[in-house]
């Protein structure tokens, strides 16, 4: 999915080193290196207090998680992208 953020700096979760870790402090370590962390996890803006993070959250919602069903939502998280507000997340398809 990363090709499809062509001007952006996109990096996962394992080539961050930070596989294991969990949501919240996954957030708190997303948060000094990137502005925007984006997600397949639905239950996220549930299970953390995202005001408290000074990062910006979109969470994808496709079929599955398969990259054939997320593709098609590029083209709308790169319109939100430079209007995402920190501490706040945004849902794109469903």
């Amino acid at each position: 999915m990363a090709r499809e953020f062509v001007d952006y700096e996109v990096k996962t979760v394992p080539q961050m080193g930070w596989a294991g870790i969990k949501n919240g402090q996954l957030l708190a370590v997303a948060e000094t290196e990137f502005d925007v962390f984006i997600t397949v996890d639905r239950n996220l803006s549930f299970q953390q207090n995202l005001p408290q993070f000074n990062i910006a959250v979109i969470v994808l919602q496709a079929s599955s998680n398969r990259l054939i069903d997320l593709k098609p939502l590029a083209p709308e998280v790169l319109a939100l992208l430079p209007t995402a507000v920190k501490g706040r997340a945004t849902v794109v398809g469903g």
